[in-house]
């Protein structure tokens, strides 16, 4: 068994790296809705510039989540840091360019929009950024490969926190830099320079995880064949057949528990995928929230993931199953999301109060239950087609939230509220199925 050890190898680095990505990912998010708009674009094109990122990644994230199994870990968040940098470089170029007009459109399907030379570049900025994005997936099979059974509610709960911390600085940090007379253009060369932190972060400070490969430390430019070198060592690969080695998406869907997991990946992100197509269309147009008070508000409910994902979760970790934290964020979120289609102010913070209970207990709980699913050989491929899952969603909840948002307005949140009573009901339905039923002593010389 690989024994953890917090001061030799600590969980720090990816911690840290995981919330570099998030910040640097959370920043544009109180800002895109604005961009996109002043671009020429509406709530349609919108929803279709947030649902390309997911479309890449869904292509993207197995063949990077698998590769991290054959070559590493580190190596592959290395190429998917690069590709963010390139996209964030991207957008910087889509906001200089002049705004030439390609063609527009009013349909009651699409709304009226202008499609603009800036906003094709914004979309091939996501694609790159989607089909290297598979950072998450590759961060949570790095903390599988560290952590334990004793610690890896918690450890799961931590990244979990840094993932909050990163949404709480995020937005805020946006919504105050384009507020100055650089506008949008500052907080995109914010991100631009944390994805070379990250990169950065990850070469010097990110021990590699995977035991069966060659850690070639620091990146050295002129030997960049070293860097991809895939050389395996005498480890705990010597114990598994080819059979256990296969980590085909068909054999990952043979592992137990591992449907159910996805189906539940696949409704999460299909539920919050309305929330984040909806919400900035709503703030901008019916409440007239302008991108700090956006920012504010996100950053409000990240305060409270950082509590619950962090101390609460560390307090709570092994007291109680994974099974009923995921069952009780489910109810917090399914009434979360009614909420939101109240358009009164207090009602609105209490629903995102709700949302980030929710939120912070339910997902750092799956992830763990995810992680603990098939072999050690795995966890790259289950995590990445797990992330696939999520992107497959994100297609679809994207642009369904941008479109339903212009015919039903705030009721598209309570369809997001009947998905999460629809995992309510999945995971207590698995639970009691699959628990065997205990036979009674027959004489008190069977009672133990």
């Amino acid at each position: 068994m690989r024994v953890f050890n917090f001061f030799t190898k600590s969980i720090f680095p990816i911690l840290l790296v995981n919330f570099i990505g998030i910040l640097g990912y959370s920043i544009v998010i109180p800002i895109l809705i604005f961009i996109v708009t002043d671009l020429g674009g509406n709530g349609f094109i919108y929803g279709i510039l947030g649902a390309t990122y997911p479309f890449f990644q869904f292509i993207g994230a197995p063949i990077l989540g698998r590769l991290s199994d054959r070559i590493g870990r580190k190596k592959v968040l290395v190429i998917s840091q690069a590709g963010t940098f390139l996209a964030w470089a991207l957008f910087l170029v889509a906001l200089l360019l002049p705004k030439i007009t390609l063609w527009s459109s009013n349909t009651e399907l699409t709304g009226n929009y202008i499609m603009t030379l800036p906003l094709v570049l914004l979309f091939v900025a996501r694609i790159f950024d989607g089909f290297t994005g598979g950072n998450v997936s590759v961060a949570n099979a790095y903390l599988s490969d560290v952590s334990t059974d004793e610690d890896r509610d918690k450890n799961f709960g931590l990244m979990g926190a840094s993932t909050s911390l990163g949404f709480v600085l995020g937005p805020a940090v946006a919504g105050i830099l384009a507020s100055t007379f650089l506008g949008e253009s500052l907080p995109i060369m914010l991100a631009a320079m944390i994805s070379l932190i990250a990169i950065f972060v990850i070469v010097r400070r990110l021990p590699e995880s995977n035991p069966c490969v060659v850690d070639t430390g620091g990146l050295n430019v002129k030997s960049f064949r070293r860097f991809f070198q895939v050389e395996h060592k005498d480890c705990y690969t010597d114990d598994l057949t080819a059979e256990e080695n296969d980590n085909s998406l068909v054999k990952v869907l043979r592992q137990k528990g591992v449907p159910l997991l996805f189906g539940i990946y696949f409704l999460t992100f299909l539920a919050f995928s309305l929330f984040y197509a909806g919400l900035p269309i709503y703030a901008s147009t019916i409440l007239n929230w302008s991108s700090i008070d956006l920012g504010i508000f996100l950053a409000y409910s990240s305060v409270i993931m950082i509590v619950v994902q962090g101390p609460l979760l560390s307090y709570l970790s092994g007291k109680i199953s994974n099974i009923f934290y995921i069952a009780i964020g489910a109810v917090f979120l399914s009434t979360s999301f009614y909420l939101l289609s109240f358009s009164d102010i207090v009602m609105l913070y209490i629903a995102i109060t709700l949302l980030s209970l929710g939120n912070g207990l339910m997902w750092p709980s799956f992830l763990s239950l995810l992680s603990k699913t098939g072999n050690h050989q795995m966890q790259g491929a289950i995590q990445g087609y797990g992330n696939s899952m999520g992107s497959f969603a994100s297609i679809f909840g994207l642009v369904l939230g941008g479109i339903l948002f212009e015919s039903i307005g705030v009721k598209v949140f309570m369809i997001g509220s009947g998905i999460f009573i629809l995992i309510f009901v999945l995971i207590f339905w698995n639970y009691f199925k699959t628990q065997k039923p205990i036979s009674k002593p027959t004489s008190e010389a069977q009672v133990v």
